[in-house]
């Protein structure tokens, strides 16, 4: 969980990276901040192409290997990033590196989920998911402190160098899937390490045989998730995922400026959206204690449809600043800890054997809308839309996200894959 935990940090530490040493780029570089727009774009479709291509292949080969050398790669990418001289380099190893961060996180919560116990599982994963934000803040408290004294190629030699030492570690330490081991009927002798390490006290004979609940899939690929009822689901996930994170990257890049645009400070511009993520971590630890107790949909419902309100509350005119900061943390509870606790309900309702697939697909469609919300953002900005209209317009994906999953909720119930407990040891 350690690790897991520890490579989730650097992936948003990496994702975010750009953003706190774009101004010293522009500076460096001489160019217009309008010039680091098709950068930033690079980044989220490499990370809609890894989310999907490399949750798929952890299914077929595990999730350690792709965990582990996804790691390697994205830090690679990082420490190449300090060699870029123009935007077309920029751009191409940026766009790279998003691939291999899209690797990451679907992986991190199938790998955490089959490690859980079933008790505790929505709070596991909320909580290791939950190090994307850490890692983001983290990044930039040290880029505050790095870019003044080292410049901002600093801050991607410490964003590739630390991947690197967490790949060696997960390397020597972090255990494959054993029931991903088990279904793909492959090294016995590792499942019984591992199984002896979690309880050193159980015998694992060598006449032992493991079995996992369910049945075997077919090779993991996106059709499957349309098979054996799961297609409804899987389109349902999908619509949640598009929903929430078209709204997170909305508010997430447009919030301080949108701020400064009704005549707030600098100061106060940054610190609404720092509220925004602060939130965000809260409600990730708190949500999922709570998913816990009384079920995802009673939990992720409720949040979504309060998303609805405080939301649109944000542009109200002449609210006090008080209350746009408790409205925005609010937001932040809701939309940007609400994700993590998707990934968490997406990772339960996929059997093992698909289950890096079915998180890695929901990602990568929602990493479209993570593109399309700051976009349209724009676009409507650019129409004159006032802010209170904007912050309407920002309140309905949160709507939709409800909906989706009261449907999501009646589509599935009952409907769970069995195969989520550690392996059966048969003699």
């Amino acid at each position: 969980m350690v690790l897991i935990g520890c490579t989730v940090v650097m992936d948003g530490f990496d994702v975010q990276a750009l953003g706190f040493v774009a101004p010293a780029i522009v500076q460096a570089w001489h160019i217009s901040p309008a010039s680091l727009g098709p950068v930033f774009g690079a980044g989220l479709i490499g990370m809609l192409a890894g989310s999907i291509v490399l949750g798929a292949m952890a299914d077929r080969v595990g999730r350690r290997p792709v965990l582990v050398w996804a790691t390697v790669f994205y830090g690679l990418c990082m420490l190449g990033t300090t060699l870029a001289q123009t935007i077309p380099q920029f751009l191409a190893i940026r766009l790279l590196t998003g691939f291999g961060i899209g690797g990451v996180m679907g992986n991190a919560i199938a790998l955490v989920s089959e490690y859980s116990p079933l008790k505790q599982r929505a709070s596991l994963m909320t909580w290791v998911s939950c190090g994307f934000t850490g890692g983001a803040i983290a990044g930039g408290l040290l880029s505050a402190v790095l870019v003044p004294t080292a410049g901002w190629k600093s801050v991607f030699l410490v964003g590739g160098v630390l991947p690197l030492l967490i790949a060696v570690a997960m390397w020597k330490y972090l255990p494959e899937s054993l029931q991903l081991l088990v279904i793909k009927r492959r090294n016995p002798e590792k499942i019984a390490l591992w199984l002896g390490r979690i309880a050193p006290n159980v015998d694992v004979g060598a006449s032992a045989s493991f079995v996992v609940h369910g049945k075997p899939h077919a090779k993991a690929s996106v059709g499957e998730l349309f098979r054996e009822g799961r297609g409804t689901t899987t389109l349902l996930l999908w619509g949640i995922n598009f929903a929430n994170l078209l709204d997170l990257f909305f508010l997430s890049n447009w919030l301080p400026m949108l701020s400064l645009r009704i005549g707030d400070g600098t100061a106060t511009a940054v610190l609404i959206g720092t509220s925004l993520q602060i939130g965000g971590t809260a409600g990730a630890l708190l949500m999922g204690p709570l998913m816990d107790r009384f079920g995802f949909y009673r939990v992720l419902t409720l949040g979504f449809l309060i998303a609805t309100f405080s939301v649109a509350a944000v542009g109200i005119p002449d609210l006090s600043l008080g209350l746009r900061y408790a409205v925005v943390l609010i937001s932040g509870v809701c939309i940007v800890g609400g994700q993590p606790a998707i990934n968490a309900l997406t990772a339960t309702l996929y059997p093992t054997s698909l289950r890096a697939t079915g998180v890695g697909w929901s990602l990568g469609v929602g990493r479209a809308g993570s593109i399309v919300g700051p976009v349209l953002a724009g676009r409507f900005i650019e129409l004159h839309w006032s802010n209170t209209a904007l912050f309407v317009a920002a309140a309905v994906p949160a709507l939709v996200a409800c909906l989706l999953l009261m449907v999501l909720a009646g589509v599935t119930s009952g409907n769970r894959p069995d195969d989520g407990s550690l392996p059966v040891l048969s003699h």
